[in-house]
């Protein structure tokens, strides 16, 4: 039995499963392309902003365009004249943000694995409504073709809600579990540089943005324009 088959086999139930699978593969793909934690958190950042405080200047502008994770440590500098405490609720803040967005569609995915079941319940009810009405009637032997109808969507049904939800399952589970992993490397690195400011006694020059946009491509990290190198 082919795809078209099952959907005719199955019924009008088939459409809202239909519907399910392909939300449901769009967010996987979407998701699975989103969080990656080398683009939310790169590894060595915390490590990054520290080495420009000890030279007295970041570029915030360089730091929030860099990844999520940098705008978290942007967000906290802006507030290192206002203590310490400040500088932890604002990461704080900033943090709960991004992970916000990553928990995003989440819950569509989750409600996916949840309904997906039931839906294919309810076909497997209809299917056996069917058959038992065509038994109630009398006239099951002539009508044998009504019995294997309703027996067929009775089966359809559930293994495509069953097909569906697994993968749905799996899959929010596992973004779950990888949405708290790179929390965990966002709060160490966000927590290093923290621990850094308490103990760094200098003074901290913050630069918001360039000077000139034309300079973008040769702005280094700590705010500084790289010399121009000519081409013949």
């Amino acid at each position: 039995m082919d795809m078209m088959e099952a959907l005719i086999a199955g019924g009008w139930l088939m459409l809202p499963l239909l519907g399910c699978s392909l939300l449901a593969t769009v967010i996987i793909i979407e998701r699975l392309w989103t969080l990656r934690a080398g683009r939310i958190a790169p590894r060595g950042l915390g490590q990054e902003v520290c080495t420009l405080i000890s030279r007295g200047q970041v570029n915030l502008y360089w730091l929030e365009s860099h990844s999520p994770l940098g705008g978290v440590l942007a967000a906290g500098l802006r507030n290192t004249r206002l203590g310490h405490e400040q500088v932890r609720a604002r990461l704080q803040e900033a943090a709960t943000a991004v992970i916000h967005d990553m928990e995003r569609f989440l819950s569509p995915l989750g409600t996916i694995a949840a309904i997906a079941p039931l839906i294919g319940l309810l076909g497997t009810v209809v299917g056996m409504i069917e058959v038992f009405s065509v038994i109630v009637s009398g006239d099951g032997a002539s009508r044998t073709a009504d019995l294997a109808g309703g027996i067929s969507r009775a089966l359809v049904t559930t293994a495509a809600g069953l097909t569906v939800a697994i993968p749905a399952l799996m899959f929010h589970r596992y973004f779950l579990r990888r949405v708290e992993d790179i929390t965990v490397r966002m709060e160490e690195q966000a927590g290093q540089v923290v621990e850094f400011l308490a103990h760094y006694g200098g003074d901290l020059r913050l630069a918001d943005q360039q000077e000139d946009p034309r300079d973008t491509e040769r702005l280094e990290a700590d705010g500084r324009l790289a010399p121009e190198v000519k081409r013949p």
